[in-house]
C-alpha cells in the first residue's frame, strides 16, 4: 500500500510539474523585431502597461509613450529581450534585434550596379553580400564598397557562368610601292690624230678611253705617225671616223623602275587579350663585354620582318577598341658598319603606335608616309661647256628620282569559330598537294592492304 501510494504521488508530481513547464513556455513565447542602429520603432500594446524591462539596456532601450506604446530605441548592435507587464498581470516577450542601418549602401549598390542583384544581411558588426553578379569584378567593387559599413565583410555573391568570349580578327595590310627613275647624259670625245691632234674630252662622270700608246713624226723621215687608246667602257653608244680619226663615246640612258611589297598579316585573339605576330627573321650582332671579360665578343641577335601587337576591347556600343603596334622592318646593307672585321648590317624600320576605335568590318589607315627625292648632278667641262649649240657636248648630267609610298590600313572584324562541317581554308597550290593514287598505279597501295585497327 505504501509504496502504490508512493507511485502514484510522484506521477502526479511529474504529470504537474510537466504541465507547469508547458505552461511557461506558452506564457512565454516572443515575437521578433528588427530595428535599425539609431532608429526607433513603436509598439502598440491591447493593454494599458504596468511595467517594461529590458536585458540590455545598452542594445535596446525601451521606454512607454502613452498608456498602451511602447517606443523601442536601438542604441548598439546586438539582441535583447524586453519585458511588458499589464495592468491585469499578463506578460508579453519581445526579442530586438539591433541591426545596422543597411538602407545606405542598399541603395549605394543599387545605384553603382543597376543590372546587379545583391542582397545586404547584418549579423552583429559584419555584412553579408548574397545574390548573383555577372562577374568576378563586380562583386570585388561591391565587396570593397560595403568595407566601411562593417568590421568585417562576407562576400557569398555568386559570378554567373562567363558566356563564350567573341574570337576578334585583325585584317593588318602593308603597301609599299618605290618608284626609281634614272636618267643619264654624257658625251667623250676622242681624236687619233683629227686636225693634226691626238687628245680626248671627259667630264669624268662616265669612263673615258685611256692613250695606252702615242707615235710621233720621226725628223727627216716622211712617215705618218701612230696612236693606240684603249676603251674601257664603249657607254651606250660609241661612233668612230678612221677617216676623220675622230671617236665619241655616248651615255645617253633613262630607267625606270618599280618596287611593289604588300604584306597581309591576319592575326585572332579573344575579347581584351593582346595577340603577337611576326614573321621575318634574326640575324647576329657582335657585343663587347665588360669587367672581367673586357674585349670578349658574344653574340646577340637582332629581330627584323613583319611584327604586328594589339589588345582589342569590344565596347557597349559594339565598336572595337583597340592598341595597334605594326612594324615592319628590312636588312640595309648599304648602312652597314664594318667593325673588327664583322659586318653588322643595319635596319631599315616603319612601326607606328596607335589607339583608335572602329566599327565591325569598318577600315582606317594608321600610317603612311611619301618621300619624294631627286638628287641631280651636272659636269662640264670649264669654257668648252659654254660654247653655243657644240657646248652641250662638253657635259654630262644625271639625275636620279625616287618616290616611296607606305601605307598601313587595319581592319578589325568578329568571327566564329569554324564548325566541323564548314570546308576548311588551305593555301593556293598551283599543283595537286598529294594527289590519290588508285590501286592500278605501280606501287600503289589498296585500301583493303592497309593495317586494320584492332
Amino acid at each position: 500500500m505504501k509504496a502504490t501510494s508512493y507511485l502514484r504521488s510522484s506521477l502526479t508530481f511529474a504529470a504537474a510539474l510537466s504541465l507547469l513547464v508547458t505552461g511557461i513556455g506558452l506564457s512565454q513565447s516572443a515575437d521578433d523585431i528588427k530595428v535599425a542602429l539609431g532608429k526607433s520603432v513603436v509598439i502598440d500594446y491591447p493593454e494599458d502597461i504596468s511595467r517594461i524591462s529590458t536585458s540590455s539596456p545598452d542594445v535596446v532601450d525601451a521606454v512607454p509613450a502613452t498608456t498602451r506604446e511602447i517606443l523601442l530605441h536601438g542604441k548598439g548592435l546586438g539582441a535583447a529581450t524586453v519585458v511588458v507587464w499589464s495592468k491585469s498581470g499578463q506578460r508579453s516577450f519581445y526579442n530586438v534585434n539591433v541591426e545596422p542601418n543597411l538602407e545606405p549602401i542598399r541603395r549605394l549598390l543599387k545605384e553603382t550596379f543597376p543590372n546587379e542583384e545583391i542582397h545586404v544581411m547584418a549579423a552583429r558588426d559584419s555584412l553579408s553580400l548574397t545574390g548573383k553578379v555577372s562577374s568576378q569584378t563586380v562583386a570585388d567593387r561591391a565587396a570593397v564598397l560595403a568595407t566601411p559599413l562593417a568590421k568585417s565583410i562576407v562576400n557569398n555573391l555568386q559570378v554567373a557562368a562567363l558566356p563564350i568570349e567573341k574570337q576578334i580578327v585583325l585584317r593588318v595590310k602593308f603597301a609599299e610601292l618605290n618608284r626609281n627613275r634614272v636618267q643619264s647624259f654624257g658625251v667623250n670625245l676622242l681624236s687619233t690624230g683629227a686636225l693634226n691632234t691626238i687628245g680626248r674630252t671627259s667630264t669624268q662622270q662616265f669612263p673615258a678611253p685611256n692613250a695606252s700608246r702615242i707615235e710621233s713624226v720621226i725628223p727627216g723621215r716622211n712617215q705618218g705617225f701612230g696612236s693606240e687608246f684603249t676603251i674601257s667602257d664603249a657607254l651606250n653608244i660609241f661612233m668612230f671616223r678612221p677617216d676623220l680619226n675622230l671617236g665619241a663615246f655616248v651615255k645617253a640612258l633613262q630607267s625606270d623602275g618599280v618596287l611593289q611589297i604588300l604584306a597581309e598579316p591576319n592575326l585572332v585573339t579573344t575579347n581584351g587579350k593582346e595577340a603577337s605576330f611576326h614573321v621575318g627573321g634574326e640575324f647576329p650582332v657582335p657585343v663587347l663585354q665588360g669587367g672581367g671579360n673586357a674585349g670578349a665578343v658574344t653574340i646577340m641577335f637582332r629581330e627584323f620582318g613583319i611584327r604586328l601587337n594589339f589588345n582589342p576591347n569590344i565596347t557597349t556600343h559594339k565598336t572595337i577598341k583597340m592598341h595597334v603596334r605594326p612594324e615592319v622592318s628590312t636588312i640595309d646593307l648599304a648602312n652597314a658598319v664594318t667593325f673588327n672585321g664583322f659586318t653588322i648590317p643595319a635596319l631599315s624600320t616603319r612601326k607606328m603606335e596607335t589607339d583608335l576605335e572602329l566599327g565591325e568590318g569598318q577600315s582606317f589607315v594608321i600610317g603612311g608616309l611619301i618621300d619624294d627625292r631627286v638628287t641631280d648632278t651636272i659636269t662640264k667641262v670649264p669654257g668648252l661647256a659654254n660654247i653655243p649649240i657644240l657646248g652641250a657636248l662638253f657635259k654630262s648630267r644625271a639625275e636620279n628620282k625616287t618616290k616611296t609610298e607606305l601605307v598601313v590600313m587595319v581592319t578589325p572584324e568578329i568571327t566564329m569559330p569554324l564548325q566541323r562541317t564548314d570546308p576548311k581554308p588551305l593555301p593556293a597550290f598551283p599543283r595537286e598537294f598529294l594527289p590519290n593514287e588508285t590501286p592500278n598505279t605501280p606501287g600503289a597501295m589498296s585500301k583493303s592492304a592497309l593495317p586494320r585497327k584492332k
